[in-house]
């Protein structure tokens, strides 16, 4: 008897042990497949936000490209590589997006670099817009602000050049891979050493 492909119920209270064992094993299957999704992803940035003399691919393969050169580790090559995922579906909060792509996957430290790199980038640009561009001063004396401070004065701020030799995305795919590939909030990983 074949395996059926869809649970029965239409309500969720209603669902049988079967129908979320199927659910369950299926749902398992699309979560490994969520580090080619991010590739795909990133790709797309090769067509969005115009405007700039790179593509936000290219921007972001710089940053990665730049987190690497300058002894980064893995998870803030990463972070540095996927840091404007948001773009394409939450302009408004794309740092936040980003933040809670990779949050399962690493300390705290880097998801929250990437959950305030919005505001802390406004330092490079908002006075041209009449904004504040001391934004990030609210989290002034927070243990991460040199690091975040660093994300984005020395590798985000910094991709724009066309000039750049960067990485291509087949380099970072691995270094991807196994960041997304870890057992989620496995406490080992997101949690803060002393």
């Amino acid at each position: 008897m074949a395996e059926p492909q869809l649970a029965s119920f239409r309500r969720m209270d209603a669902g049988t042990r079967a129908d979320y064992e199927l659910l369950h094993k299926k749902e398992q299957a699309y979560i490994e497949a969520l580090p080619g999704r991010l590739i795909a992803a990133l790709h797309r940035l090769d067509d969005s936000l115009a405007g700039y003399q790179v593509s936000r691919l290219e921007h972001s393969l710089q940053s990665a490209s730049r987190a690497e050169a300058d002894g980064a580790d893995i998870e803030l090559i990463v972070a540095a590589l996927i840091h404007d995922l948001g773009d394409e579906l939450a302009p408004e909060n794309h740092s936040q997006l980003a933040a809670a792509i990779i949050r399962p996957y690493v300390r705290e430290e880097v998801w929250w670099i990437l959950d305030k790199h919005g505001a802390f980038q406004m330092k490079y640009y908002a006075h041209h817009l009449g904004l504040n561009p001391d934004e990030r001063e609210r989290w002034r004396g927070h243990k991460w602000f040199a690091s975040c401070e660093k994300f984005c004065r020395d590798w985000d701020q910094m991709s724009f050049d066309p000039d750049y030799p960067s990485k291509p995305l087949a380099h970072f795919e691995p270094m991807l891979r196994e960041i997304f590939s870890r057992p989620p909030f496995d406490p080992a990983i997101i949690c803060e050493t002393a």
